[in-house]
């Protein structure tokens, strides 16, 4: 089966490595049919790449050949991805993608132009690169009303709060050693300020609640503003910090979803995740908690997941699987901060009789070299409104939600 790949970057070369280092197996998976690399579309040029026969700059090429069945989307960004992935599947050529920006924003409508077509359009890479979560959240936990979603999304800032937590060393400091490794890009602001771990949220919201999510509507807070302080004071109270996506369903008509940093404590499957690797926590009704964990990024991790997509699509070429949401609406996420109740970790200006007197029933916590005017302390359960309520005029110097997962 004839199949092309748009985009020969990391994850696009990687598809490619895998196929071919791979073939026998995969031939074996499809039922006897070999995938067939027919076209590599990318607008560079390599002069000295093995497959250099295979390249084209002419989207058309893929687009107008009948024996093209499936393509391997991994341009990455919303445009021309966007446009590409819907000519191909008004075509009735199945695409997998890995692009979790274009999922994000525009899977909906990707997913009705599959149906068009009577074809497929699979994006298990999009979310938490090699590891399985998208397909064991549609089929196998389709028994289950999920109850809540709670997963360290980004590696690059679980990388930066590691070395944080580990080697008291300073945010700005692990940042520029991500960068030196390779984990985080020059601009590193779609990482650190949480807005990756966004994109992710909106799919697997969207695919847990059967309603599409728009990174628009999922209140994003990155990392920038955790201090040595803060991890030092959380520490005291057996927690790690994690940039967490969360989703927690309120009724059928209802879903919060936002990402933030956390306090996660020590006897949760979460706070053991390091480094970059990504976790993720599904609470189901009849399942509890079930936790999936991998690498969540990189070339061949992602790659893995791309092509068994690809080989989903081979063994399903006659046929749509159902899969997939529904519109989203306005109000369907609503504002958490209004309506969701939890403990709060305040690191504020303030004495421990005045944070007595402003919250009552408060957990103190301690770091070595405390200033005499500064306290640290959890909260009871109470709404984010309520909490600045509370705190009216106090100069804070850092607030973080605290997790029951």
């Amino acid at each position: 089966m004839k199949i092309a790949v748009m985009g020969y970057g990391t994850v696009g070369s990687g598809v490619v490595e895998v196929i071919e280092s791979h073939s026998d197996v995969i031939a074996k998976r499809t039922g006897g049919e070999p995938l067939e690399l027919a076209y590599i579309l990318d607008l560079r040029d390599f002069p000295e790449d093995v497959h250099k026969d295979k390249f084209t700059k002419d989207f058309n090429d893929i687009l107008n050949d009948p024996d093209v069945k499936i393509v391997a989307e991994a341009m990455g960004g919303v445009n021309p991805a966007f446009d590409f992935t819907m000519k191909l599947l008004k075509a009735g050529k199945a695409v997998v993608t890995s692009n979790k920006e274009l999922v994000a924003q525009k899977g909906l409508e990707l997913l009705e132009a599959a149906e068009e077509g009577k074809t497929n359009y699979l994006f298990e890479a999009s979310v938490g690169g090699g590891i399985p979560i998208i397909r064991p959240m549609a089929q196998c936990l389709a028994g289950n009303n999920i109850e809540g979603v709670a997963g360290i999304l980004n590696g690059t800032t679980n990388f930066i709060l590691t070395k944080m937590i580990e080697e008291d060393m300073s945010f700005k400091t692990a940042l520029k050693l991500a960068q030196d490794n390779g984990y985080a890009e020059k601009d590193p602001t779609a990482d650190v300020e949480g807005h990756d771990a966004c994109r992710k949220v909106c799919i697997l919201a969207s695919l847990a609640f059967g309603k599409h999510v728009y990174p628009n509507q999922v209140s994003t807070e990155g990392i920038s503003n955790i201090s040595l302080e803060d991890v030092s004071y959380i520490a005291s109270a057996n927690g790690v910090i994690k940039l967490l996506g969360q989703i927690m369903y309120i009724n059928e008509n209802r879903i919060a979803a936002f990402v933030s940093p956390a306090v996660v404590y020590n006897g949760s499957q979460l706070a053991s995740v390091r480094d970059v690797f990504n976790a993720i926590l599904v609470r189901g009704d009849a399942v509890g908690d079930v936790c999936f964990y991998g690498r969540g990024a990189g070339k061949l991790p992602t790659a893995s997941a791309v092509v068994a997509d690809m080989v989903d699509c081979a063994k399903h070429v006659e046929r749509k699987k159902i899969f997939g949401w529904g519109p989203g609406e306005e109000d369907y996420v609503v504002d958490y901060k209004s309506t969701i109740e939890m403990p709060f970790y305040v690191r504020a200006k303030i004495n421990e009789n005045q944070a007595v007197a402003l919250f009552h029933n408060v957990k103190f916590l301690s770091r070595k070299g405390q200033p005499s005017d500064e306290t640290a302390f959890i909260t009871d359960c109470m709404t984010e409104n309520e909490l600045m309520k509370k705190l009216g005029n106090t100069e804070v110097f850092n607030i973080i939600k605290v997790t029951n997962y």
